[in-house]
């Protein structure tokens, strides 16, 4: 019963682990798509059209261009007549000043009556013709107006504007109207500036409401393209009415892409497909590749590819960044390859792209394009060891970019000189940035806790500081070390394991020997100290190289599945020598099986599984008083039988027939090596 509630709990929380991966997985997605329905056409007149065939979704108003716009709008307002308002008080208040003045000084200035008379004759004429502030003035030049209308008790009468004075041209009138029967300089000498000022005001009010008016007689469009027309066709030139019609369905759409209805049933539409997308992947995960929820950093990585692509290219499209095809697309498949499976590459690569597809104009060229990249650059980068490989890749990932738009061009075009060059810079510059994931495969395995075949091939490097050091502390382990790393990474070739992981897990499964190499048969040169210890003590010796090798890989900083081998390569065993040997001593005493027996645990890979073998065969086959076919045959087939039938490979996905394939393997390969050699006869004398 308790078992069952605790499996029951297991599922529960299980599901709420998915649960919780599916819910931010789309969140994040949905919430960088963008909402407003972007016009993601770029076109330009007399150029080709580089799209595909464009129909009008719906009715929409050919607008009319600015500059035909703005001619009708100029013609408009060559009529409108904005309103100013007169103050008669002004040009009666200018007069009694004149008069004051005149009574007290200006009287002495004149030669006589008629002067004065002739001066308030003319500001009279001047005052009733209206004075206009500078400012208006100016403005009235600048929009080339002819009249205005002079609002007087609610009763407006056109005025022409060249009938109006500025203080200025007042002032110049004053002096020169009739220069005949009045000195100018008898003028001048008045000041008569002082008797002029501004007497007609600007309604701004009642003059922009006349100017609205006016245009809004203006019609914005000249035609109306129908639901389903056709407006233009991949290849066809952009000529000038084509192209109102593109800036015209451009606006139309912008504008319809306001409206907070638009974007809620937008963002619905986009939760639903990004929610189907991810659930079709979790599914895969469910069937075919369940252990990678138990890990947690392989899950990691795959949703973080999965969110970090749409999410980059959601802002590409939104802010109208650069081309999406620059995007190294195909640096996906090769990342989640090098770490996990083809499988959950291509996999993944497809949802990635089904999910970007969702913010672009012309889905199906980019799936088909990025689709044949990805599964190019999965077939031509299975295993990464070298940086010449990722450079291969990225040709070839250029070339298939460069094939399928080649053909597809040739699918919509019927003529070569309309086919676009652009293109093919954008997918040059996406096979240089492509080259950026060998950086970023170091960064992904240091952040996320993976071991590419790179790292695995610089450890395997017998220069390294630590395989050294083990060369000259333990030379005989050293020297096990290669005869076993090339004996498993043969049988790893054979049964379509990891052969790199293999070999580099060989070199280091016996570097906790180091800490006291002199206890280990291979290292002894005539002296064995096993013979001043008690068989437990001499066990306990021979089983701590487990724990020291591991404390040795924590101190170097060796990834953890090389770790994983120095754990499980003598599995939960025993040391069966010491063991036998003390039982043997002590033949009524209760043995404690504990005490020699390794920690374990037992091979959970099948790469543990072939090293364990190898590593048992390898050492034994040195103790054989002869080496023939028989002799390698049954010693082979002795000790792997022995680990199959104590359990050592229950829990490891390794098969009998792989198994027979290793031993048929280690049989050949240790028959080379231990072939009788020919005897070179002496010469007589």
């Amino acid at each position: 019963m308790n078992t069952f509630n605790t499996h029951k709990q297991f599922s529960f929380k299980e599901l709420l682990y998915k649960c919780l991966i599916f819910i931010v997985t789309v969140s994040i997605i949905a919430y960088f798509m963008p909402k407003e329905g972007k016009f993601n056409y770029e076109f330009d007149i007399n150029k080709p059209w580089k799209y595909g065939l464009l129909q009008a979704s719906f009715d929409f108003p050919i607008y009319k261009n600015e500059q035909q716009v703005q001619r009708e709008q100029d013609s408009l307002l060559n009529t409108h007549q904005p309103y100013f308002h007169m103050d008669k008080q002004i040009g009666k208040d200018m007069l009694a000043k004149l008069k004051d003045d005149y009574n007290k000084t200006l009287r002495h200035s004149l030669p006589n009556a008629e002067y004065i008379k002739h001066i308030e004759r003319t500001l009279k004429e001047i005052y009733n013709q209206g004075i206009l502030p500078g400012e208006d003035s100016q403005r009235l030049n600048a929009d080339s107006t002819h009249s205005i209308l002079l609002i007087d008790k609610n009763i407006a009468t056109s005025q022409p504007v060249n009938h109006l004075y500025t203080i200025k041209e007042a002032y110049e009138h004053l002096l020169n109207i009739d220069t005949t029967l009045y000195s100018k300089k008898i003028l001048q000498a008045c000041n008569l500036n002082h008797y002029l000022t501004p007497n007609l005001s600007y309604d701004k009010e009642k003059s922009e409401a006349a100017r609205n008016d006016l245009l809004s007689n203006i019609s914005w469009a000249n035609g109306l393209v129908m639901n389903g027309q056709k407006i233009i066709d991949r290849g066809e030139i952009v000529d000038e009415q084509t192209f109102n019609i593109l800036q015209s369905l451009q606006r139309e759409w912008e504008k319809r892409s306001e409206s907070t209805k638009e974007i809620r049933l937008t963002a619905m539409g986009q939760i639903l497909m990004i929610s189907v997308f991810i659930l079709c992947f979790m599914i895969y995960l469910e069937l075919f590749r369940k252990d990678y929820y138990e890990r947690r950093r392989s899950v990691l990585l795959l949703f973080a590819l999965i969110v970090f692509f749409p999410v980059i290219l959601s802002i590409m499209v939104a802010q109208n960044l650069l081309n999406v095809y620059i995007l190294p697309f195909a640096m996906i498949p090769i990342i989640i390859g090098i770490f996990l499976d083809s499988r959950t590459a291509f996999m993944a690569h497809v949802t990635i792209i089904l999910l970007c597809s969702i913010s672009l104009r012309f889905p199906h060229e980019f799936i088909i394009l990025q689709t044949g990249a990805g599964m190019v650059a999965i077939y031509s980068l299975r295993e990464l060891s070298q940086r010449s490989q990722l450079l291969r890749t990225a040709a070839i990932v250029f070339v298939c970019y460069a094939l399928l738009y080649f053909a597809f061009e040739l699918i919509h075009e019927d003529d070569l000189t309309k086919l676009n060059t652009r293109m093919y810079i954008y997918f040059g510059i996406n096979g240089i940035l492509l080259l950026f994931a060998y950086p970023l495969l170091f960064i992904l395995e240091k952040t996320f806790g993976f071991t590419s075949n790179v790292t695995l091939v610089e450890l395997s490097n017998i220069n390294n500081k630590l395989l050294r050091e083990m060369s000259e502390v333990a030379p005989g382990t050293f020297q096990h070390s290669l005869q076993m790393a090339n004996l498993a990474a043969e049988a790893a070739n054979r049964i379509g394991a990891n052969s790199q992981l293999v070999r580099t897990g060989a070199l280091y499964h016996d570097i906790g020997k180091m800490v006291n190499p002199a206890f280990f048969t291979e290292n002894q040169s005539g002296v064995n100290p096993h013979k001043s210890l008690g068989y437990e003590q001499s066990a306990q010796v021979i089983i701590s190289h487990i724990t020291d090798g591991i404390k040795l890989a924590d101190k170097h900083n060796l990834p953890k599945v090389i770790t994983d081998f120095i754990r499980t390569h003598h599995g939960k065993g025993v040391a069966k020598y010491f063991y036998i040997s003390y039982k043997n001593d002590h033949p009524n005493e209760e043995v404690d099986i504990e005490k020699f027996s390794y920690p374990g645990p037992n091979p959970f890979t099948k790469e543990q599984a072939i090293l364990m073998m190898a590593d048992a065969v390898e050492a034994a086959s040195r103790s054989l008083p002869e080496y023939t076919e028989e002799s390698i045959s049954t010693l082979i087939d002795k000790i792997i039988d022995s680990q199959v039938a104590e359990g050592y490979f229950k829990f490891c996905p390794i098969t009998f027939k792989d198994i027979a394939l290793v031993k048929a393997l280690f049989k050949e390969k240790l028959k080379t090596v231990y072939h009788t050699r020919i005897t070179y006869p002496e010469l007589k004398k």
